[in-house]
């Protein structure tokens, strides 16, 4: 009985849980490290999917690689900056045609996210307050951009046809603003027609993260406002747009991102050979590579138009980085 006891008394002197320490930190490394092992999956596809492909183009692009080396591109001779100069010699047809495109984007690019930007900010505060009938308004206002891209450009398509489109439908024979029916998916009325879609399925993008923005504004703020006085336009250009200036820093730059490389839209509203109004880089682009075959220069206009992005990303971002850094002190 008295071993017993002394025994007991000898195992109750170590620590408690001192023989599990060596059991429980693989436990906790396991832990750890699962997240990470969830995400590998994710990661090597990420790397296959863009990374590769990116670091494949740009071997591209310093190669003479035409539609007599496709099947072997690897044995293309090299052509150095051959590509990259002559995609900027604006002199030169190819770099005329690119300087073009690249010109008809910038323009397209600055239409379409100022309009997206503006309508989305005027619908979301329009609907800040409850009233009847938000719930479904809001579901009714995402539709374009819940819409999958191609079915909602062919309904397009098919609205903006000469003869039996419903744009020349209700702008000619209902509302007698033309003198005869337009030609929208052609000449100088495709960069219109391109706007109005991007436009379309654009907005509701901004809508969405306005609407997102606008519930972290303290609702006292307008309140007191409307005390000292503060209309409703006051009240929009003192609270809500400083408020939202860190949202509209992120949405701005996403929106930019995704109207200048926009392949979809044009693709499907104009097929392959898009109109000359309406030529954005990413066609234009497209149509080097895959209409003349000629891999190597169409490459070489990726990386340049990677490295324009890259620049204006990180301006940007500099610049509005500045502009917040004393309000933020």
């Amino acid at each position: 009985m008295t071993t017993t006891v002394t025994e007991q008394a000898t195992v109750r002197k170590d620590p408690p849980g001192a023989a599990d320490g060596p059991r429980r930190r693989p436990g906790r490394i396991r832990r750890i490290g699962l997240p990470y092992l969830l995400l590998l999956p994710a990661l090597i596809l990420e790397l296959l999917v863009h990374l590769v492909p990116m670091v494949i183009g740009i071997a591209m692009s310093f190669k003479e690689l035409t539609q007599f080396h496709i099947r072997d591109w690897g044995a293309a001779p090299w052509a150095g900056l051959d590509n990259y100069t002559m995609s900027v010699d604006f002199n030169a047809p190819v770099g005329e045609a690119l300087l073009h495109s690249f010109l008809v984007t910038v323009a397209f690019t600055l239409l379409s996210v100022a309009l997206c930007w503006l309508i989305g900010t005027a619908a979301a505060v329009f609907m800040q307050d409850p009233f009847r009938g938000r719930g479904p308004l809001r579901a009714l206002f995402l539709v374009p951009y819940a819409l999958p891209v191609y079915a909602a450009v062919i309904t397009w398509v098919f609205m903006f046809q000469h003869d039996n489109g419903l744009v020349n439908h209700v702008l000619h024979d209902q509302l007698h603003l033309t003198d005869k029916p337009s030609f929208w998916l052609i000449g100088d009325n495709s960069f219109y027609a391109l706007l109005t879609v991007s436009v379309w399925k654009g907005w509701p993008f901004a809508f969405l993260i306005v609407t997102a923005g606008l519930q972290n504004i303290p609702r006292e703020l307008y309140e007191a406002a409307a005390l000292d006085g503060a209309g409703v336009w006051q009240q929009i250009r003192r609270i809500t747009l400083p408020s939202l200036s860190a949202v509209n820093q992120v949405l701005v730059l996403v929106l930019f991102l995704w109207t200048f490389n926009d392949f979809n839209t044009p693709y499907v509203l104009f097929g392959k050979a898009a109109p000359e109004a309406a030529d954005l880089v990413s066609v234009h682009i497209y149509q080097s590579s895959f209409v003349t075959w000629n891999f190597g220069a169409g490459s070489a206009m990726s990386v340049l138009l990677l490295l324009f992005l890259l620049a204006v990303t990180g301006v940007y971002l500099a610049v509005t980085s500045r502009g917040r850094r004393p309000a933020d002190a």
